[in-house]
Formats: C-alpha cells, structure tokens, sequence
C-alpha cells in the first residue's frame, strides 16, 4: 500500500497554495484586468490535477515503466525546449529574456520543469548501473564513470543557460546531480572535483551575463547594508548601487507580519510592492499575512514530506529506486532553500519556485508527478516501523 502519509501532507500544501493564491494575487488581477477568482479557480484545477496524478502514479508499476516514463519525459521536454525560441510568441509565452513556457489552449507549460524529473530518473538509472561495486572501484575508474555524465551535464546547463536563460534551475540540478553522485558511492575526492567543475561552470555563466553579474551587486550592497546598520564604520564599497527593491519588501513583510501575521488578505507588500509574490515571492506574502507561525507551518510540513521519502529511500533494495527517491529529495529541498535564502537576501534573489506552494501549474503538476512515482515506490516497502 503507497504511504497515505506522504499524500496527505502534500495535499495539506497544496490546500495552503490554494488559499494564499487567492489572497495574494489580488493586486494582479487588478492590474491585467482578470476576474476576482481568475488566479484562484487556476490554482484549485492544477492541484486538484495534481492530487489525481499522484494518486494515479501510486498505482504506477515502476519495475517495468519508470525507466521508460523517465527517458520520455526527459526528451520530449529537452526537444520543446529546443524549439520553444523559434515558435512564434502566439505559442510560446516570455519571462527572464527567454521563452519558457508552452502556451496551449487555457494553459501554458514550461517544459523545464518536467525535463528536471526525467534527468533525475535517467542520473538514477545510469548510477545504479555504474556504480554497482563503488567500494572496490579506483579513483580513477570512478572518473571514468564520471565524464560521461559530466559532458550530459555540461550539454544541459548550455541548453538550459541559452535557450532558458536561468542559472537557478542549473545550480538547482547541479547539487541534485552531487547528491546522488555521493549517495551513489562516489569517492569524496570524485566528490569535490565534480562541485569544482560546476563552481567553475556557475562562474562563467555569471561572468558573461551583464544580467546576472547586475543582481549579484545589488545582493552584496544589500549585505554591505546589513554590515554598515551593525557597524557605522564599515564602508560600503557599493554606495550608490541599486540595491534591489524585491529583497527590501520582501524583508519587510516578514517584519511586518511578526510572529502571527497581519492576517489573510491585509497583506501590504502585495500591493504592487512585491512583484511575483503570488509565484516566486510566496513565502513573504505568507510570512506577512501568517507570520513566522504561518511560516513555521509551512517548513515542518515541507520537512515532514522530506523525511517520509527518505524513509521509502533507505528502505528500498533497489539502487536505482533509491537514487530516485533521494534526487526528489534534493530537488524539493533545495527549490526551497534556494528560494526562502534568496528571499531574505542570504543569496542573490533567483526565480525559482517554492515546491507545493507557489502558483503556477507546471512547477506543482511536475512535484506531483515526482511524489506520485515515490508513492508508487513506496508500495515496495514496509513503513510500519
């Protein structure tokens, strides 16, 4: 039987995306001129979609098809996003100077999202396999095994970082990918030399892009600003700077909402102040309407969800399962951390979407069809104890 637990506590998310959709997309329905529950009726048909799904795929028989799902999600995702520059703007919706999204009829997709399930299933097949008597392997074999799916990954954050234009989603997969390398047995040495590379490849990608190099300046002014507030004396290198207004308001919502928020719908920062707060910014608008309690909730659900699937992961004899189950892991953890660190002005800001939480349908109905696949999983295993 799949773990009833796990369901339930995403739909607990799901239901809370729900409700702060509504509330906090107010001022957007205004200002394109939407219907008073255009963003609310959108999140409610995608969860309850992705509540179906889940519950589907807990039926899923993962021994003979998840190897086969996985590689097709991974290239029909990988070829949309291929093409998505070349559509005209009629099928193809734009954000961060690229176009991700699919637009279908009432619907748009950003394949993105999917092709990151695909990859996280084929690195799990293709370590399983590798990485079979990790313990008796040189260092030296294990680097063998490793170049191949360095160049996959290196062929993926050039895709990703030119027809995509996101750096967030490629350091995203880039610890996923380290996770299940150390998870897999790799070698600690294999390890730092693989968070090397992708150092490496993460400083280059910023360094070309006038864009990027823009919001790690208005970060470090901020964190300058921080310093000088502390200390007087310290200088701040940056004076003069842009520092950034998304941090700013962000940070005054959870200010604002103290310990047990301003309540639903009186949220401030929501009014044109923050924009995205719906999406990407969701967890200042909960922090100022709920409060860190709000907020509190919120993480311990996330960390509940965290742990169920960790307990389905280390209890499953198969390798292949278990990378799977810890690569969902990374995913929906570290969404959330890089997301909530950017939001307090802990690391630069990047659009990146709090799993189960923020609205947009491609983000929430591909976390659903990754939980769906660990419940399918999890039928494996006895969870009892």
């Amino acid at each position: 039987m799949a773990d009833t637990k796990l369901f339930f506590l995403v739909t607990i998310l799901l239901g809370i995306a729900i409700c702060m959709s509504y509330s906090l997309s107010s001022y957007a329905v205004v200002y394109y001129g939407y219907g008073q529950f255009h963003f609310l009726y959108r999140e409610l048909f995608a969860s309850c979609l992705g509540i179906t799904i889940m519950w589907g795929l807990s039926y899923f028989n993962a021994d003979k098809y998840l190897l086969s799902f996985g590689l097709i999600l991974l290239l029909v995702s990988l070829l949309i996003i291929i093409i998505l520059p070349f559509l005209p703007d009629s099928y193809a919706t734009s954000a961060g100077g690229a176009k991700r999204w699919l637009r279908l009829p009432n619907i748009s997709l950003a394949p993105l999202e999917f092709f990151k399930i695909g990859y996280i299933i084929f690195v799990a097949w293709s370590f399983s396999r590798k990485f079979t008597n990790s313990n008796v392997l040189s260092f030296a074999q294990q680097l063998y095994i490793l170049i191949p799916h360095l160049l996959v990954f290196l062929f993926v954050s050039v895709i990703i970082s030119t027809l995509q234009n996101d750096l967030g989603q490629i350091i995203l997969l880039a610890i996923v990918f380290i996770i299940m390398l150390v998870c897999a047995g790799g070698r600690f040495s294999l390890f730092t030399l693989a968070l090397s590379i992708v150092s490496i490849l993460g400083t280059i990608l910023i360094v070309v892009s006038p864009h990027r190099i823009k919001r790690v300046r208005e970060w470090w002014v901020n964190i300058e600003y921080l310093i000088h507030s502390y200390s007087p004396n310290f200088s701040i290198v940056g004076d003069g700077v842009d520092i950034g207004g998304q941090v700013q308001n962000a940070t005054y919502a959870f200010y604002n909402g103290g310990h047990f928020g301003v309540g639903i719908g009186e949220s401030l920062v929501k009014l044109g102040f923050l924009g995205e707060i719906h999406t990407d910014m969701i967890l200042a608008g909960i922090g100022e309407e709920l409060g860190i309690f709000g907020i509190f909730i919120c993480v311990i659900l996330l960390f509940m969800i965290i742990f169920r699937i960790f307990k389905i992961a280390f209890r499953l004899q198969t390798s292949f399962y278990h990378l799977f189950c810890v690569g969902v892991v990374g995913l929906i953890g570290f969404s959330f951390v890089i997301n909530s660190f950017g939001e307090t002005g802990i690391i630069p800001i990047k659009g990146m979407a709090v799993p189960f939480l923020s609205y947009g349908g491609s983000n929430l109905l591909a976390s659903c069809i990754a939980i769906g696949l660990v419940l399918s999983l999890s039928s494996k295993v006895d969870l009892g104890k």
